[in-house]
């Protein structure tokens, strides 16, 4: 890895080209997938059948999109029972982190008539995007569904493309009867996006659609927003290593090689105040690539956006990592708590040597469904949150409302919104006679 020195010009150069990673900067691919969303928008399951026939090389149809009770148990029967297991402790953690994040409604009430308050509500029905393939990861089939089912949604609609021979792996069918899923569809790419989106004769429209994917499911994704509400465009994964003289250099190169094996994209940099660990780090790096089975794209990842940037001291280096904002951020130092008190910008930080990525991939609980390319800057980890909506709650009664009745109307009339003016105003004019009206006087 190349090891060069923190300043001004070395950051802002890092910047500028992890932003190029990000799926806005491939605009190439959009006019593909704005034909194939007007296609399935238009021929709705005719053309969600030929494109999934075209891409996956699978002949799915009405009789067979929709996965059977038949086909989990035939999965079950074909994943190692002990990974059963694990996906069950993971999901026990998972649930148990997400229960804590929720919300409830609530109402204040005041002695003059006054009552506000905020109705929280679970979204109706979700889409849950899973890739296939070598792609699949049934650890992202938990983090999805998890906080869908803590947060109380009614039905969890899953997709995810088929192989040629018409089937789900195993393992994603395993993890999503696990998680709760609804109802799995056996439909991919941005074809899949759509069919959430506008809904076909065999998949329901979704109001809100989360999970990731490739460039062009995350274009998809991007181009259906506001239609249906999304979690987020996500762009390659990234690792940043915040640590000192006192960080072990072999598990440092091993926690940034993890996220390097992604893909060719994915970004994986040190920022140290030691120019020894950083020497240390980068050798460790060669020696554990050529282990790795996935050593060919650890290395172009590595050539690509494989960066250890050396500090003069901490503070420089914490304000490089809250610059960067990467969306898995290791502190390794001596007062890691400390430090971590001083970060503003990461998707999910890892306190101390024993806190590993994978820990957070996998097992520990917090969603590894995280923001990119600086976006933590000002978005969030999927949590509840992101399957709720929120409704706000007004009732006045009319001695409440006659004590400032006039307020609101110079307020209206200020901005020459006189018929606002008028509904208030129209209450308080004497003109009703004091009679009775919608049953009350």
């Amino acid at each position: 890895m190349t090891i060069e020195k923190l300043n001004q010009n070395t950051k802002t150069d890092l910047l500028e080209k992890l932003l190029k990673r990000s799926p806005n900067s491939y605009g190439k691919y959009e006019e593909s997938v704005r034909e194939i969303l007007d296609a399935v928008k238009e021929k709705r399951d005719q053309a969600l059948f030929e494109y999934t026939e075209k891409f996956d090389g699978a002949h799915i149809s009405a009789d067979n999109i929709l996965v059977t009770e038949d086909e989990i148990k035939e999965a079950y029967d074909e994943v190692d029972p002990g990974l059963v297991d694990i996906i069950r402790k993971a999901l026990d953690n998972i649930r148990t982190y997400h229960e804590k994040q929720r919300q409830y409604s609530w109402f204040d009430s005041k002695p003059d008539g006054t009552i506000l308050g905020q109705k929280v509500t679970a979204l109706h029905r979700v889409g849950v995007y899973v890739p296939g393939g070598k792609a699949a990861y049934p650890s992202s089939v938990l983090m999805n569904i998890i906080p869908a089912k803590v947060a109380g949604v009614d039905e969890i609609i899953m997709t995810t493309p088929p192989g040629r021979d018409g089937r789900v792996t195993a393992t994603t069918l395993v993890a999503a009867h696990e998680a709760g899923a609804d109802r799995i569809y056996k439909a991919g790419g941005a074809q899949a996006i759509a069919a959430l989106a506008y809904g076909t004769e065999s998949i329901p429209k979704v109001d809100k659609i989360v999970g990731p994917g490739n460039i062009y499911v995350a274009l998809a994704k991007k181009s259906v927003y506001g239609h249906v509400s999304i979690d987020s465009v996500a762009g390659p994964s990234e690792i940043l290593v915040l640590a000192d003289e006192t960080a072990n250099p072999r598990y440092v190169a091993a926690d940034l090689l993890s996220q390097a094996e992604h893909d060719e994209m994915a970004s994986a940099i040190l920022v140290t105040t030691s120019e020894k660990l950083a020497k240390e780090v980068s050798d460790w790096t060669d020696r554990f690539i050529s282990e790795l089975s996935r050593g060919e794209i650890i290395r172009k990842s590595l050539d690509n956006y494989g960066h250890i940037l050396v500090a003069e001291n901490l503070t420089d280096a914490i304000d490089a990592a809250n610059e960067i904002a990467s969306e898995h951020l290791e502190i390794v130092t001596a007062n890691p708590f400390e430090v971590m008190t001083k970060i503003r910008n990461a998707g999910a930080i890892f306190i101390g040597e024993y806190s590993s990525e994978p820990l957070g991939d996998y097992f520990a609980g917090p969603n590894h469904v995280l923001p990119t390319n600086g976006t933590a800057k000002f978005f969030s980890p999927l949590s509840v949150d992101d399957f709720i909506k929120k409704s706000s709650i007004i009732s006045y009664s009319k001695d409440a409302l006659e004590k400032i009745h006039s307020d609101i109307e110079k307020f209206a009339e200020a901005e020459h919104l006189t018929a606002h003016a008028h509904s208030i105003k129209v209450r308080f004019d004497g003109k009703d006679g004091g009679g009775v009206h919608n049953g009350k006087t």
